[in-house]
C-alpha cells in the first residue's frame, strides 16, 4: 500500500541513503493513504486527485509532529513509501478519511520526499503560534499563507541534503 507519512526533518536524518535511493525504518504512527473512506468521500474524483488529497492530509499531520517537538525544524515533510497491506490498519478516532495507522516497518524503500522550502518556516511558526494563542484570525491568515505553498520534491538520495531554515 502506498502511504504518505507525515515526518519531520529529523526523520529524514534517520534514513539510510545510498547512491540508488534510501531506506527508512518507518515508525509506528498515523499516515495517509487512498482508503475506502477517501474513495467514498471523493467518489467523483480520479485516483490522482485522491492521492493528492491523502498527500495534503499528511502535510497537515506533519504540522502536529513539528508542534510536538520543540527542537524540530518548522517545516512540513511527507515521505512516500510502499508498505505491505498487513502493516496498515484503519485509523481510530476522528481522523481524515485518508487516515491510517502504520506499524513499524524497518528498512522500507523511500519512493519520494516532499518538504517545505526553508522560507516557509516563518509561516509554520506563525501557524503554530496562532494555535498556541488560540487566535482564530491569526490562524486563518497563517493557514491561508501555508496553503499557498507547495512542498518541494526531493529524490530519496537527497534525504540528507534537504535545506534547513535559518534558526
Amino acid at each position: 500500500m502506498r502511504l504518505y507519512v507525515p515526518a519531520t526533518l529529523d526523520d529524514l536524518d534517520t534514513m539510510t541513503v545510498t547512491a540508488r535511493g534510501s531506506r527508512w525504518d518507518v515508525p509506528p504512527r498515523g499516515a495517509h493513504a487512498v482508503t475506502g473512506a477517501l474513495v467514498a468521500a471523493l467518489s467523483d474524483e480520479d485516483d490522482e486527485t485522491r492521492e493528492y488529497a491523502a498527500f495534503l492530509a499528511a502535510a497537515d499531520a506533519a504540522l502536529v509532529l513539528v508542534a510536538g517537538d520543540a527542537g524540530a525544524a518548522p517545516l512540513r515533510a511527507v515521505v512516500t513509501v510502499e508498505v505491505p497491506d498487513h502493516a496498515v490498519t484503519e485509523a481510530a478516532g476522528d481522523v481524515a478519511p485518508s487516515g491510517v495507522d502504520v506499524m513499524a516497518v524497518p528498512g522500507t524503500k523511500v519512493e519520494a520526499i516532499h518538504v517545505d522550502e526553508p522560507e516557509a518556516a516563518r509561516d509554520v511558526r506563525a501557524l503554530l503560534a496562532a494555535v498556541d494563542a488560540d487566535d482564530d484570525e491569526a490562524l486563518e491568515t497563517a493557514t491561508d499563507l501555508l496553503d499557498q505553498r507547495d512542498l518541494l520534491w526531493y529524490h530519496p538520495t537527497e534525504a540528507h541534503q534537504v535545506p534547513r531554515p535559518p534558526a
